[in-house]
């Protein structure tokens, strides 16, 4: 967005800006879409914090076991506003004018920026601690999968020519991705690969902390939704929400009850490759993007959205923070309870940040991880649900 006096921008650098930044001012903005991605932000802090100060003495403890499940939720709900964004983008851009393969090229340029920056991520991480050559520079991170799935989400919304088409395509990406997850991690077939491109679909020991299966399913599903919501058009989203909040409810509950049933593969891991396990965090996405609508009517969450709207910058400082050098006397020190305060008091600390950077750079709307993602797991962060 123009600050007051601004030049007037080109078409093309609006249409850029849309894609990879989208406007605060915008009235066809979803302000509950950065509610949830503030939600996710915290999660992402509270998984890298307590991951790495809490006392190895306290992490099995059951309240430690249920902080680390929620911490598995801040990698999916990052990917799936991004498919949502991306897609919501695109329609933006129709309806502007622009040729469709303008806009396809336009998602393309995305994600291929997305997948540079996972890069430059991990050569800055290098730098700066150190670590193994190459594998510290070409290890699969939350980041290498959205720039990976955000290609292939350009793709698959060129290939659609109608709405329902776009919606049937990612809908049959994100179950065939979940249900070929366990089939994947057992294949021959991908034995002559060299390791660095394996470790995009499976994980390969020090090259792997997310993979594309089955996390790119999360995207895919942000996708079918994302084109849903852009091709009602409504003034209100309520009506979709709640049939959103119904799937939910509906995935959760086949999700719970198939998880007592015999599995259906005879090699699979419940919480990192299970299509049981996939499925049910699917649905409690839904039911969390229909609590972020509901609670964003109620109370509009300026601080929430604010750090949602500063995912990126955030995310970009403060896993060093949390892994590194500064960090040090306190890594794997902490008694959970204290950890916990930490985590509360560094969240604080990171708001000021934003804050501050937004003092300084007044009118310059901060980028968000759906427009460059975050992650539970950025090199060395919390890898128990990841792989």
């Amino acid at each position: 967005m123009n600050s007051p006096g601004a030049p007037r921008r080109s078409a093309k650098q609006t249409v850029q800006t849309v894609l990879l930044v989208g406007s605060p001012c915008d009235p066809t903005r979803r302000p509950y879409l950065d509610w949830l991605r503030g939600i996710a932000v915290l999660i992402m802090i509270e998984a890298h914090t307590l991951d790495s100060w809490t006392q190895l003495a306290d992490r099995q403890s059951l309240s430690y076991q249920w902080a680390i499940i929620l911490a598995g939720y801040g990698a999916p709900v990052f990917l799936f506003l991004a498919g949502i964004t991306l897609m919501l983008a695109a329609g933006g851009r129709l309806r502007k004018g622009i040729p469709p393969g303008e806009v396809a090229r336009a998602a393309l340029r995305r994600g291929a920026w997305i997948l540079a920056l996972a890069f430059l991520f991990r050569l800055q991480s290098f730098l700066i601690s150190g670590g193994r050559f190459p594998e510290s520079l070409l290890k699969v991170d939350i980041l290498n999968v959205m720039g990976v799935s955000m290609l292939a989400g350009a793709l698959g919304w060129s290939a659609a020519p109608t709405p329902k088409r776009k919606i049937a395509v990612f809908a049959v990406v994100t179950v065939a991705v979940a249900m070929l997850t366990p089939l994947i991690r057992v294949t021959g077939l991908l034995d002559g690969l060299p390791e660095a491109i394996e470790a995009y679909f499976r994980p390969v020991p020090g090259l792997t902390n997310f993979t594309l299966f089955p996390w790119a399913g999360f995207f895919s599903a942000g996708c079918a939704v994302g084109v849903w919501l852009d091709a009602r058009q409504a003034p209100d989203d309520g009506r979709l929400i709640r049939w959103l909040a119904v799937a939910g409810v509906a995935l959760v509950l086949t999700g719970y009850g198939s998880s007592f049933l015999p599995p259906i593969y005879a090699q699979t891991s419940f919480w990192t490759s299970s299509p049981t396990f996939f499925f049910l965090r699917l649905g409690v996405l839904l039911l969390m993007a229909a609590a972020a609508y509901a609670l964003s009517r109620v109370w509009n969450g300026q601080a929430l959205q604010q750090f949602g709207r500063a995912s990126l910058f955030v995310y970009w400082i403060h896993v060093e923070l949390v892994y590194g050098v500064l960090s040090a006397p306190i890594h794997r020190r902490l008694p959970f309870p204290v950890a916990l305060i930490a985590f509360a008091v560094f969240a604080t600390a990171m708001f000021g940040l934003v804050r501050l950077k937004e003092f300084i750079q007044p009118g310059r709307p901060t980028k968000g991880l759906e427009r460059g993602p975050s992650t539970l797991s950025a090199g060395r962060g919390v890898s128990g649900n990841s792989m």
